[in-house]
């Protein structure tokens, strides 16, 4: 049994899913009622369970504060000062664009399951139809599992808001607006719902029926995104004057703020994806807190190390690159894997931000790759073992290594999707209408140059 996100209708998903709603039965109920709620119950159908859905309301909510304002912040903190609305700006905008094509073609891209078949690989094992465009047939009464469908639909606009959002860190201080909002519809057509699509969609789709494991998005949101990233800085090249030029982050009070954002929105991330009010939504926030303290810790050991001090960017940036690396393991990982991975992710994330970007010289801005791709994937890859209840996980994986390889190959083909289709997008936006803004734009910042405005005003 393999460990999904349900797609439209009432399609289970292992570990994931949202458990069946009962019928009520009360003392008084009659003979009849009784004997129709036990029927309805064997017979799988599926009612509103309002605990399950108060509870994806809130995990909503959760996430959407880790795009706005989360991650704005903690991106904004790290730029320099002349470059902060840009990128605040960004990642709002992002938010209203990725809104807009969700209703109109992206849910039904990801979640329709017209045409999929179980164990037949045709084109809609890759891409949903549109059938469900501008979200046709959803009415106040449509379920999803046990909660509304319109709440899943909004659950996963979240997702599909914050994963293009992640790319403007490598981006920062140097592209275009117009060409980020360009590009972002671009990419979130072409990319994400596919991807989305083939992980998530249920019985048919092409990640799944592999048997791939990403509970949260491992995949499909931090290493497409973290790929799609280091494409990005480098079609775009480097900032002016790096790396010779000191470009320190110009408020790492906002970037520790945003950073705290997010490992709270991240509980809403990896609980709400069990989409019920379970064991597995609790197992999977504890997990969480445990692989982010873990690498939050790692990063700092490896830094006072080297470096004989523990940095607030450092702990900031070890943190997140544990909530990155728990996501597609937090339904199927025990606490003692939790930690393990976490620890694995701070460390090697800090020598991928660090020693790995200087010897290849690309200039990733905010490390988009380093932690996100990096973490992603060894959250991925680690989540095939750690799965194993020998390991202490409560996946159904017999054999720990197989399922590692099964990961292994999902992972290379995220890494391939996003790496072609991120770079052929890129190079059409750049023959376009141009990725770059100008050197004396980029001079003077890209607040004054592309906004007018100023985050600071001296008076």
């Amino acid at each position: 049994m393999r460990f999904e996100k349900p797609g439209i209708g009432n399609r289970e998903s292992g570990i994931g899913k949202a458990r069946k709603a009962r019928a009520p039965v009360r003392v008084a109920a009659c003979a009849g009622l009784l004997a129709f709620a036990a029927s309805a119950h064997a017979q799988g159908a599926t009612a509103l369970n309002s605990g399950d859905t108060a509870w994806m309301l809130t995990a909503t909510m959760l996430v959407m504060l880790m795009t706005i304002p989360g991650l704005a912040l903690f991106y904004g903190g790290m730029v320099r000062a002349k470059n902060l609305l840009s990128v605040l700006m960004q990642c709002f905008a992002i938010t209203a664009l990725i809104s807009l094509l969700w209703v109109v073609y992206g849910y039904s891209l990801a979640f329709s399951t017209s045409g999929m078949h179980a164990g037949v690989t045709n084109f809609h094992s890759f891409i949903g139809g549109l059938d469900r465009a501008m979200f046709a047939g959803m009415t106040p009464a449509s379920l999803h599992a046990s909660v509304p469908e319109s709440v899943f639909a909004m659950f996963q606009l979240t997702f599909a808001i914050i994963t293009p959002a992640l790319i403007v860190g490598a981006v920062a201080e140097r592209m275009k607006f117009s060409a980020l909002l360009i590009f972002t519809s671009a990419w979130f057509t072409v990319v994400y719902l596919p991807m989305a699509h083939m992980v998530w969609a249920g019985p048919g789709s092409f990640l799944g029926d592999m048997g791939m494991l990403d509970f949260a998005g491992g995949t499909v949101v931090h290493i497409n995104a973290g790929i799609a990233g280091l494409m990005a800085c480098l079609v775009l090249g480097k900032r002016r004057g790096y790396p010779h030029t000191p470009m320190p982050p110009h408020n790492l009070g906002y970037t520790l703020i945003g950073a705290s954002m997010l490992w709270l929105g991240w509980f809403g991330f990896n609980a709400g994806s069990a989409l019920a009010a379970n064991g597995t939504a609790g197992m999977a926030m504890l997990v969480t807190q445990v692989a982010t303290a873990a690498a939050a810790l790692g990063w700092v050991a490896v830094e006072w190390i080297i470096h004989r001090r523990a940095s607030v960017l450092g702990i900031a940036s070890g943190a997140v690159a544990g909530l990155v690396a728990i996501t597609p393991a937090a339904g199927t990982i025990g606490p003692g894997g939790a930690l393990l991975l976490g620890l694995c992710a701070g460390v090697i994330s800090f020598f991928a931000a660090t020693r790995l970007k200087r010897r290849f010289g690309y200039d990733d801005s905010l490390d988009v790759f380093g932690v996100h791709a990096v973490a992603g994937i060894v959250g991925a890859l680690l989540t095939g073992p750690f799965a194993a209840a020998a390991l202490g996980g409560f996946g159904e994986v017999a054999h720990p290594f197989a399922q590692l390889w099964i990961q292994a190959r999902g992972v290379g083909f995220t890494v391939l999707w996003s790496g072609s289709l991120s770079l052929l997008i890129l190079k059409i936006v750049d023959w376009t209408v141009g990725l770059r803004v100008d050197e004396e734009q980029e001079q003077i910042g890209l607040d004054l140059a592309l906004h007018e405005e100023r985050a600071y005003n001296l008076i």
